[in-house]
């Protein structure tokens, strides 16, 4: 077996990307701290073609070289918008019939493993600050949420292994509806 070079994995241009069918899921960043945490969300957004990221509350916006050194150009290729409330935005894609998932630990949460998608669906997942998790008006105003299982002794996962973690597993649900 042999290591691929880049120019043998046959990516998508930034144009194609722009044109592709996206995945339907959109990311939220709930007031996210760490610039590197923000621009690996995006780059797990680029691998799978993640229709948007909404940035809010005290989340960075690109251009910014932390986020650029992680996110390693996907601040081009994916769709993002900054929001001062993270309730706005909620409200919009209500309106407009997405699905909105908080990923948390909370009361009667479902486990990842036992999340069923829809088809015709179109899901936003939320992701919360580093310490303060997704802030609870946003866990109340969810549709749902969506608990990734853990069996250590941390209480949590880093936010953007959470994100990698739970859009591989929508993604991977999705392409089989």
């Amino acid at each position: 077996m042999r290591k691929l070079k880049n120019s043998e994995l046959d990516r998508l241009s930034v144009n194609d990307f722009k044109e592709a069918n996206k995945t339907p899921i959109i990311i939220i960043l709930d007031n996210i701290r760490s610039l590197n945490n923000i621009g690996s969300v995006f780059r797990t957004s680029d691998a799978f073609l993640i229709e948007k990221i909404y940035l809010c509350g005290i989340t960075a916006t690109p251009p910014h070289k932390d986020i650029h050194k992680t996110a390693l150009g996907s601040t081009d290729t994916v769709d993002w918008e900054y929001a001062e409330k993270t309730s706005s935005v909620i409200e919009k894609l209500k309106t407009d019939n997405v699905k909105i998932c908080a990923i948390e630990q909370a009361e009667n949460a479902t486990m990842l493993n036992d999340f069923k998608v829809e088809a015709n669906t179109t899901y936003a997942l939320v992701f919360g600050n580093e310490v303060k998790g997704v802030a609870q008006d946003i866990v109340s105003s969810s549709d749902t949420v969506i608990e990734i299982p853990q069996f250590g002794t941390k209480h949590s996962l880093n936010i953007s292994v959470s994100c990698g973690v739970v859009v591989w597993d929508l993604f991977s649900k999705l392409k089989t509806t």
